[in-house]
């Protein structure tokens, strides 16, 4: 189905508007299908992403401003998100033994193995761009990094 169908919009004032429209209404078509994905595992994709930057960082516990450098969703309230994956066992928290500032976040084997069960499904995630090839998903790549790339 096209753009134009979906949001029931005929016309655009060119086509630099419907680029926009349609980069951000398919990034929410795109986040919606992840939500489903996670709900399997009842967490929500900030919480998936943090789980998978703390494996990224095992066995080394990493502070969560460096959480927050590496999230996907910059406006994600992270410490409220760490303290959920704490109660769900997922992650661990404790004070910095080099910063008193800082506590230290890590994952748990809890949260390593619900990463290796949703592992166990990537196919299904990749599957969100089955419509393009390898080719078009590598140009597809390189034309949002392009986007982003400062003048």
């Amino acid at each position: 189905m096209s753009l134009e169908d979906d949001i029931r919009q005929p016309s655009f004032r060119n086509e630099h508007q419907k680029g926009i429209i349609n980069i951000i209404y398919t990034s929410n078509w795109i986040m919606e299908r992840q939500k489903n994905f996670f709900d399997q595992e009842n967490i929500t994709p900030q919480q998936f992403n943090i789980l998978r930057i703390l494996r990224g960082s095992y066995p080394k516990p990493i502070s969560t401003l460096q959480i927050r450098e590496r999230m996907l969703d910059k406006m994600s309230d992270t410490s409220r998100i760490v303290d959920r994956l704490v109660l769900k066992e997922l992650a661990t928290k404790k004070p910095s033994l080099t910063d008193k500032r800082l506590v230290d976040i890590a994952i748990t084997p809890k949260g390593a193995a619900m990463l290796e069960r949703l592992d166990r499904k990537n196919e299904e995630m990749d599957s969100l761009l089955q419509a393009l090839s390898g080719q078009e998903v590598k140009m597809l790549n390189h034309l949002l990094d392009k986007i982003r790339k400062p003048d």
